[in-house]
């Protein structure tokens, strides 16, 4: 279907007429079949009455009637056995809210088209710039070329805009997906694997769909070397949930999408300059090995303001080594003063080969990218040939990664980017996008090799008590601390068993804290008293942990669109406002908590802060582990787990508060 010797075009009006035309104007040299019951000649070319008149089977055909007629077109099609079909019209799936009918129109559709691939509906369809073939309705701004990056979209419009780009970014298929109704994104993106002329693919996601599919997908690009980027856009349902527990509200409804990219392997950015400066970055380099950088300018405030950009990513300087600062020195004298970002000042400007040995200077075994600072005036711009020069040379040298960069994207003429790419030196459009594109391509890694277990769909309707839930993750080896679960009139008995200071808890409320149902530090002697001032019919009453050193929320929450998402970060009462959070898909091994856990803020405390003992690891990782083994256990009923605060102490990690919503 991408890649057709033949196209039928099924419809009269004017967006059929421009299929027609955009064909031609691209260069599409095989057969073109209109198709229309009444006009015999469309766009300059005889049209057949219906699709059973046409020679043969088309390999790819675009729709462009109505959409009770395509989902008659589409049937026929397949009966003819064709290649596939872009279903153009809209009004199905997506139209649920405006017309009830759509959703059981867009099953037939699926049901029409059996085997047969199709793309939408409503979208335009696609591009491919390797063999000028294209089934679009409008301009695009694709030229031809031997190899180039993929872009696939679900939006025709953004598809539209991207195409327009010029940035020197070899855009080999442009294709979109409307309403993904049969034929999924990550399954176009499969079959493009098989075309060897792809260097990179770019993902712009609404949503995922068939999470196996996905996993199929990142295994086998991260396989054939192929890169992935995502900018992926729109909230999952998992925000819209009625939601008891701080992980709800931390997790958001974008954490299960991070945490399945993450899972994936696959880069993401979060808007459209970085989604191309990203992809040209792979197709000229590929995945960056790390996240060590070098920057060089003529200017002490460029080299500043890459410093100060940097510091909102995970990019780093090195310090210049000595074999390097021996080159630099012998290239600009000793009026300079050296350092990563280096300010080279204008001594050597215009003097292309110095300039080369100073910019070959600033890579290495220690650099991962190496860039080159360089604004081209509007006016004239031949006096900065130089920098262009030293560039291409210091790249041939040093088969380095190497990018030269202007600050601001309309200061990086198209021309001097295509030399620059012909060479194998990256032409960034922008500073802040050069940075975004680097550490996304620094993001690029295996996927994980375990496929995430995806949750049933049972409405959670039951709320566990603290004291079932901890009995409840106590079963699967979480340490809770000793209690008893009375009425407020044998409180003060049932106490005496325990060893003081004492929790005194309400049971039956959603936030006791916020309803003053939790006093802390109670002697024994005082909990007659305190239990019968808190008024619920329940009182839980525990042993205090006192020797904490930090305090965790490990959480997990059903999201139906990516899976558990696993939110671990700083507990407490102070959680929501310190926003300090990391979120996983389960299932999750040791090394993947300890991955997320030691990024957290309060990572300090966990090693012991200021003279304060450490926490046990291990001691957290089995509670992680633990909470994770109820979820698996019960991966068809439960909703929400969470304790907080898991407190964590020199010898131990106990759960002080638990929540367990399920089925």
């Amino acid at each position: 279907m991408l890649r057709p010797k033949s196209i039928a075009v099924v419809g009269g009006g004017a967006w059929c007429t421009s299929v027609i035309e955009q064909a031609e104007l691209f260069g599409f040299d095989g057969a073109i079949w209109p198709v229309h019951p009444t006009k015999p000649v469309l766009a300059n070319h005889g049209a057949f009455p219906s699709v059973e008149d046409l020679p043969a089977a088309p390999d790819a055909t675009f729709i462009g009637v109505n959409r009770a007629a395509t989902v008659d077109v589409v049937s026929t099609l397949s009966c003819l056995g064709a290649g596939g079909a872009v279903c153009f019209a809209s009004g199905f799936a997506e139209a649920t809210a405006e017309d009830e009918s759509s959703a059981d129109l867009q099953a037939q559709l699926i049901q029409a088209a059996g085997d047969m691939p199709i793309l939408g509906p409503n979208c335009y369809g696609f591009i491919n710039a390797l063999d000028q073939a294209l089934l679009w309705p409008d301009r695009h701004g694709c030229t031809p070329l031997d190899r180039g990056v993929a872009i696939l979209t679900q939006s025709s419009n953004i598809a539209i805009n991207l195409t327009m780009q010029q940035r020197a970014l070899p855009i080999a298929y442009a294709i979109t997906s409307g309403n993904m109704a049969q034929t999924s994104q990550a399954e176009v993106a499969l079959s493009l694997l098989e075309d060897q002329r792809v260097t990179a693919i770019g993902l712009h996601i609404e949503g995922f769909g068939d999470v196996r599919q996905w996993e199929l997908l990142a295994a086998k690009t991260y396989e054939s070397g192929v890169p992935l980027v995502a900018l992926k856009v729109g909230a999952s349902d998992q925000a819209r949930q009625a939601t008891i527990s701080h992980t709800a509200s931390l997790a958001g409804s974008d954490a299960g999408a991070q945490a399945f990219l993450d899972r994936l392997g696959i880069a993401r950015v979060t808007a459209l300059p970085d989604f191309l400066e990203t992809l040209k970055l792979l197709h000229l380099h590929g995945p960056i090995s790390g996240n060590r950088i070098a920057s060089i300018s003529c200017s002490g405030g460029e080299a500043s303001l890459i410093a100060d950009m940097a510091l909102d990513t995970d990019l780093t300087f090195p310090a210049l080594t000595d074999a390097q600062q021996t080159d630099l020195r012998a290239s600009l004298g000793s009026m300079v003063a050296l350092a990563n970002p280096l300010d080279y000042h204008t001594y050597i400007w215009r003097d292309s080969d110095t300039m080369a040995d100073a910019w070959s200077a600033m890579t290495g075994e220690r650099i991962n990218m190496t860039l080159s600072i360089v604004d081209y005036p509007l006016t004239d711009s031949s006096d900065w040939a130089c920098a262009t020069d030293a560039a291409l040379k210091a790249r041939a040298s040093t088969k380095a990664p190497f990018g030269v960069v202007a600050t601001l994207p309309e200061l990086m003429p198209e021309q001097t980017a295509q030399q620059l790419a012909e060479g194998g030196v990256v032409p960034f459009f922008g500073l802040r996008e050069a940075l975004a594109a680097i550490e996304a391509a620094h993001h690029i890694h295996a996927p994980h090799p375990t496929p995430i277990c995806v949750p049933g769909t049972s409405e959670a309707t039951m709320l566990l008590t603290e004291s079932e839930a901890k009995a409840e993750l106590a079963l699967q080896g979480l340490n809770v601390p000793q209690n008893r679960l009375v009425s407020a009139e044998h409180a003060e008995q049932e106490a005496t068993a325990l060893e003081g200071p004492l929790a005194v808890k309400g049971v039956g409320l959603a936030h006791k804290t916020e309803a003053n149902a939790v006093h802390l530090n109670v002697a024994v002697s005082d909990i007659g008293a305190v239990a019968h001032s808190i008024g619920t019919q329940a009182i839980l009453i525990e042993e205090m942990v006192t020797d904490g050193v930090a305090e965790l929320l490990v959480g997990v929450v059903r999201d139906p669109a990516h899976g558990f998402v696993l939110t671990l970060g700083a507990g407490g009462v102070l959680t929501e406002l310190m926003q300090d959070t990391q979120s996983l898909l389960l299932p999750v091994t040791v090394t993947d908590i300890d991955t997320v856990l030691w990024r957290l803020r309060c990572a300090a405390l966990l090693r012991g802060y200021r003279g304060k003992p450490a926490a046990d690891p291990s001691a957290i990782r089995d509670a992680v582990l633990a909470i994770q083994s109820y979820v698996l256990a019960h991966a068809d009923t439960v909703s929400e787990v969470e304790v907080n605060p898991l407190i964590c102490t020199p010898t131990r990690a106990v759960a002080v508060d638990a929540l367990i919503r399920k089925a």
